[in-house]
């Protein structure tokens, strides 16, 4: 099984208990796992149906083709937690960040402009161009806590983009400027 994401541990502490989580594009699960084992409900989607067949009883299993298909969820789903790692389909990325819920956090990371120096994927419709999450966060009313955008040495070299951003709950403000703790 493989690790999970250094962004969604260094960022896990604002995962709410027991967070109902939607896996996005989930694979093989290794961030479905950790999810489990750090005490969230979990919704994974994917297309691959052996991919999702390999992950525990416990996880809600949805297999969907949600590039070509429709959308495998109600309009009003809502997660505590979503994420999202390597993987980018432009149409879906408002649909995405809006299904986090008050309070909720979104956790992205996926290749950005510039990985093509570096290898798959090349095709700048697998790319974020620079800002790209951010002008999502914004666009989704979501509070950006962090943003990186360069070279990431592991696991291997490549250009990503990382956001973690989180839905205002009612009374609070959107925007970019937010006091969480950092734990190192």
């Amino acid at each position: 099984m493989s690790e999970a994401s250094p962004w969604l541990e260094r960022w896990a502490h604002l995962l709410p208990a027991n967070a109902r989580s939607l896996d996005l594009a989930c694979g093989h699960g290794r961030h479905t796992r950790w999810l489990l084992a750090h005490g969230a409900t979990v919704t994974a989607i994917d297309r691959d149906a052996a991919a999702l067949a390999s992950l525990p009883a416990a996880v809600r299993r949805i297999e969907a083709d949600i590039e070509n298909g429709p959308w495998p969820l109600p309009d009003d789903s809502r997660f505590d937690a979503v994420i999202v790692t390597n993987y980018l389909h432009r149409p879906l990325l408002l649909r995405i960040a809006k299904s986090v819920a008050p309070g909720g956090i979104l956790l992205y990371e996926t290749f950005a402009q510039g990985n093509e120096r570096f290898g798959k994927p090349s095709n700048p419709a697998f790319l974020l161009a620079p800002g790209e999450l951010l002008t999502l966060a914004d666009a989704a009313g979501l509070r950006v806590v962090a943003y990186e955008d360069g070279v990431a040495a592991l696991p291997r070299e490549a250009c990503v983009q990382r956001l973690c951003a989180v839905r205002p709950a009612p009374g609070e403000a959107a925007g970019h400027v937010a006091l969480y703790e950092l734990r190192a």
